[in-house]
């Protein structure tokens, strides 16, 4: 599978613009989400190949929306990254347990971020 569209889902503007510019300097075509409400719009206007995933969002957070994407039919083959400051190894379990691939915490490192989508690529 080949990856070229990333959706990025996060309510900070600071880690929007960072993961933006990391993903745009790799080739990728990136969108923007601030919050779930958005991010479901995007979706419906073009599918993305990968989703990156904040947690802690106002309003649904990331693992109800990973959840909520994951069970979706016309989603359900969109690999979600987890990418949020929650450390703890029971955020990671439940993150994957909610439908996402991967987990990744913040601040991101682009050359671990880089060698989870190459994965993601080659699976």
């Amino acid at each position: 599978m080949s990856i070229q569209k990333v959706l990025v889902v996060d309510d900070s503007k600071t880690e929007l613009m960072y993961l933006t510019d990391l993903l745009q300097k790799q080739g990728y075509l990136v969108r923007t989400a601030e919050n779930a409400q958005e991010a479901i719009a995007r979706l419906g206007e073009e599918k993305p190949d990968l989703i990156l995933m904040d947690v802690v969002m106002p309003g649904q957070n990331g693992f109800q929306l990973t959840r909520t994407i994951a069970r979706d039919a016309n989603y359900a083959d969109v690999p979600i990254i987890m990418c949020t400051s929650k450390n703890q190894e029971t955020d990671r379990v439940w993150g994957l347990r909610q439908g996402a691939r991967d987990y990744i915490t913040k601040p991101v490192d682009a050359t671990e971020l880089q060698a989870k989508i190459a994965a993601l690529s080659n699976a």
